[in-house]
């Protein structure tokens, strides 16, 4: 068996959601005096757990966000998920193909809990990650580009990092991997490969995966 644990991102990799979260951070921030274009909101948050928006902003402007701030966008978020979100084209074709191959899975993600719950509901991969798979930012404080969260969910897997391989489709994703000393896929649906430095190889449509891995 080439990988012993395959740890996916969540947002963008297993749910598409980076559009709609990406458009709406957007519009919050501009709404609150800190103009951000979707196209800043992708490169500068792309990836990022929400605590990264908060450290910009206060950065570049000096001011902090409101303190309801998290709440307000992730209700604005969970309403769009509600009524859009779907999985990424491909994604329980990958999952299924895994099983059959007796190949462990889980989910990192900077997003929180609910977050990742909502989404997997609304898309139905809830019933592909079970309680115990899946693992957000929020169980080890710091988010990508740090590796703290996919060293959590190698350690909780019971897989040593160097047998782990990482699907990301962000910048901070592959940094956090590489750091944590695992192999990691970038996907290019949204990020052009050259701005995913590092990964061990690259892939437009889920239906390339499983060769990557297995």
């Amino acid at each position: 068996m080439r990988y012993e644990l395959v740890i996916f991102d969540n947002d963008g990799v297993l749910v598409d959601s980076e559009p709609l979260s990406n458009t709406i951070l957007a519009g919050y921030l501009t709404e609150l005096g800190h103009p951000t274009s979707y196209e800043d909101s992708l490169r500068d948050y792309m990836g990022a757990a929400v605590h990264r928006v908060h450290d910009l902003v206060m950065e570049r402007s000096g001011q902090r966000l409101p303190e309801d701030f998290d709440e307000t966008f992730h209700s604005r978020v969970f309403a769009a998920f509600e009524r859009e979100l779907a999985a990424v084209p491909g994604v329980t074709e990958v999952l299924g193909k895994l099983v059959a191959a007796g190949v462990p899975y889980c989910v990192a993600s900077s997003g929180s809990h609910e977050r990742i719950r909502v989404g997997h509901r609304k898309t139905g991969l809830d019933l592909w990650f079970r309680e115990g798979s899946v693992f957000s930012a929020q169980d080890v404080g710091r988010g990508k580009p740090a590796p703290d969260l996919f060293l959590h969910a190698a350690e909780r897997m019971g897989v040593a990092p160097e047998r782990c391989a990482v699907v990301e489709d962000s910048p901070l994703g592959v940094r956090a991997a590489l750091a944590a000393g695992m192999d990691v896929y970038g996907f290019t649906a949204m990020t052009p490969a050259e701005k995913l430095v590092g990964a061990h190889g690259y892939f437009d449509d889920m239906c390339r995966l499983p060769a990557l891995l297995i």
